[in-house]
């Protein structure tokens, strides 16, 4: 079914379309405007909902004729169908003139509707719509709960949203443990489950009410725990949909549960960041994590980021990457005190810090595409630790 955007003064007419819509089930109508918006207005609504028809009223050829070239140059796949009271043959021609190839006049008849529709869908299979819609969707993955995914998460965001020109997005996906509102000392009236819940009707209006804005980003927290909300995978897709076309850069924040709307959100993902730290117990998790992230074919998206690494740590990134088979993407350092800091005041780490710098690099990386495969080093493997070194790890690192 198509989605269907319709603009038209004329109430009559529009009423009347609406109806003989319903009857062929071609098209859902996403969004009336009962006026011909300004050039900027309409983007907002195209980005919004992302129609694939658009019909608009002759009512104003000269409004009409100035929808259709922000269209053309703003949105260009997106099928105009004018529609009227009459279809007096200097009318054809002129929307003709204007690149309108269909029209439909009172009253419509559903067969006139149903080819016409037909003709539409078949342009649409040959020319689908080119809306702006970032890829820069980044999943969060901590290989098990303490690792500090949350907090590798807010700060790469903050990181990627003072950059310039890059609306950046925190989503908080851990729907029962989810501390972001928490970290950025946030109350918000409005969560990401408000977000679920309204994601097939999220608009232009709807939206600045559920980002909350933070710093140089916009958040969606998780709220309190709620055991009895329950999110399905389409109203997640609806949701990332709807984020990348207003958003340049989206972290998720995951919980590592692999739910399954976890596992749609990272087959959406341009990378999946597996966060671990360099201990025993967490590597070999992160390891079972990517042999079944491997058997749903997302193992090529994986990089990892090794959490509060130190000078001493008797595990080196170069035995993480024997062990796990992936690349250690970014190195973060161990700064108890820095993040303690951070907490206090809501906000991300120093910048000017050592760690603060890495997440700065890291983001740098991350807009520049610059993802590098690491070489491996012929090393002692990790593997042989995970049978001699288990009594060196206590409980407390769990």
């Amino acid at each position: 079914m198509l989605r269907g955007l319709l603009i038209c003064p004329d109430t009559e007419l529009s009423e009347a379309l609406v109806l003989a819509l319903e009857e062929t089930k071609q098209v859902a109508l996403v969004k009336e405007v009962d006026r011909y918006p300004a050039d900027l207005e309409l983007m907002r609504i195209v980005m919004a909902h992302a129609p694939q028809v658009l019909f608009a009223s002759a009512e104003s050829l000269t409004k009409l004729y100035e929808i259709v070239k922000s269209v053309e140059a703003n949105a260009q796949g997106i099928q105009v169908v004018a529609i009227g009271r009459n279809c007096e043959p200097t009318l054809l021609l002129e929307l003709m003139r204007a690149g309108i190839r269909e029209f439909l006049p009172l009253p419509f008849e559903r067969e006139t509707v149903f080819q016409a529709l037909t003709r539409v869908e078949e342009m649409i299979d040959k020319n689908p719509p080119q809306l702006s819609i970032t890829d820069q969707l980044y999943a969060f993955l901590p290989a098990k709960q303490g690792v500090g995914a949350s907090t590798v998460a807010l700060n790469t965001a903050w990181a990627l949203g003072v950059h310039k020109d890059t609306s950046t997005l925190l989503m908080d996906m851990d729907l029962t443990s989810g501390i972001q509102g928490f970290m950025l000392k946030i109350n918000p009236i409005r969560t990401i489950v408000d977000a679920a819940q309204n994601a097939h009707s999220l608009d232009e209006s709807l939206w600045p009410q559920l980002v909350t804005k933070k710093g140089p980003i916009g958040v969606l927290p998780s709220g309190g725990l709620n055991p009895e909300f329950r999110v399905d995978s389409t109203q997640v897709r609806y949701l990332i949909e709807f984020a990348r076309r207003h958003h340049s850069a989206i972290c998720v924040d995951l919980s590592g549960n692999m739910e399954r709307y976890s596992v749609e959100i990272m087959h959406e993902s341009k990378r999946i960041f597996m966060v671990v730290t360099p201990e025993i117990p967490t590597l070999h998790l992160a390891r079972e994590k990517l042999k079944y992230l491997n058997s749903i074919e997302l193992g090529d998206r994986i990089s990892v980021v090794l959490n509060r690494n130190h000078k001493r740590a008797v595990i080196t990134p170069e035995q993480v990457e024997n062990l796990l088979g992936v690349p250690v993407m970014t190195c973060l350092s161990n700064d108890y005190q820095g993040v303690h800091r951070a907490l206090q005041t809501g906000r991300c780490v120093e910048q000017g810090s050592e760690l603060g710098r890495q997440f700065t690099a890291f983001a740098g990386a991350i807009l520049d595409r610059a993802t590098r495969e690491v070489e491996t080093p012929k090393s002692r493997r990790l593997v042989d630790y995970l049978s001699i070194l288990p009594g060196r790890y206590s409980a407390a690192n769990d």
